[in-house]
């Protein structure tokens, strides 16, 4: 089975890293992560960089817009966000962001959606921060309406959150863009207090979706175990297990050392920079992809045997090497094979 590379891209400056030229810096990591032969590029879909991600002063560029210019500068890859968030988006309106970036970049859109949870920056934009139940009734609310847009000819939609009549997304695509849904297990925090298993309610989610993508913040087992649900759930709702993308994002930081100690000592502070200090460095080495690179083809090479297909790398540094590290020692070892 080939495994389909993406690379998250920084949409946003790291402590320390100059502010001046941010956008031309998106854009050379774009174009670099094409030629290196990705298959995806994403950004993240946040208002501004988040407790954790960053300082909150960092600046951060919008999403779409940031898509769609990356459409007109690159011509393969795919352009989509992990994923977007639909509390702070009227549903319609994001599938016409959708639709235009697909008719921008001809056909290469992709839509990852998920409920968004940090609460700062819902508050701190005016947005209100519904309960995770209410949050979780507005998504599905927001997939049907995206199934609509993509798919009928001036559709409507009468729900509990969002109402529309006759509208029109036109142009019309000549096909839907991929819709992946995000969710799954995750070690708990206190800045997301997620459950350590994939719900129901989301594996009812995935069953109508393209594409499912496993958090980078549960572990290797949990991932697996998420896997094995959705497709036992598949199976069970007369759905193929094998029509449905299985996906998954993490972040890791290359280094040259084959001692293990050697490589965390290295990584710890990269990662902490940019993951924070919430959690324990025990946990960050649980789910993201630390130690020698050797390590991490391994833990690669176990998450395609479980059945992923899709891996999107994301880095911890605003910087080209990294980029041309991923794409020579990670995914030219995969494609190679």
């Amino acid at each position: 089975m080939h495994v389909f590379f993406g690379f998250h891209m920084p949409n946003y400056t790291f402590p320390g890293v100059p502010r001046d030229g941010l956008f031309g810096r998106v854009v050379e990591n774009a174009m670099a992560a094409e030629a290196a032969g990705f298959d995806l590029v994403t950004v993240m879909d946040h208002l501004y960089q988040i407790r954790g991600v960053g300082p909150e002063t960092e600046p951060m560029l919008e999403a779409y817009t940031t898509l769609s210019a990356l459409a007109t500068q690159t011509s393969k890859v795919k352009l989509g966000t992990l994923v977007t968030g639909v509390t702070y988006r009227n549903p319609a309106l994001l599938a016409k962001e959708v639709t235009t970036l697909d008719v921008i970049s001809k056909g290469r859109a992709l839509l990852g959606i998920g409920a968004a949870w940090n609460e700062d920056e819902h508050l701190g934009y005016g947005y209100e921060f519904p309960p995770i139940g209410r949050r979780m009734d507005r998504l599905d609310e927001a997939l049907t309406i995206a199934r609509a847009m993509f798919t009928q000819d001036r559709p409507s939609f009468a729900g509990r959150y969002y109402r529309f009549e006759h509208v029109s997304i036109e142009p019309l695509l000549p096909r839907v863009p991929e819709l992946w849904v995000g969710g799954g297990s995750k070690i708990q925090t206190a800045l997301s207090p997620d459950k350590p298993y994939i719900a129901p309610t989301v594996l009812a989610r995935i069953l109508g979706a393209d594409g499912w993508l496993a958090r980078g913040s549960g572990t290797q087992q949990m991932v697996e175990d998420d896997m094995k649900a959705i497709r036992a759930h598949l199976s069970a709702n007369g759905r193929d297990p094998d029509t449905l993308r299985y996906g998954h994002i993490n972040f890791t930081h290359l280094v040259e050392t084959s001692d293990r100690d050697e490589a965390l000592r290295i990584q710890r502070p990269v990662f902490e920079r940019v993951m924070g200090t919430h959690r324990t460095f025990e946990q960050l080495q649980q789910s993201y992809f630390l130690g020698t690179t050797g390590e991490i083809v391994e833990r690669i090479r176990d998450l395609e045997a479980a059945g992923i297909q899709d891996l999107v790398l994301g880095t911890c540094a605003d910087d080209l090497p990294q980029l041309e590290r991923f794409a020579s020692e990670i995914v030219a070892r995969f494609k190679g094979a």
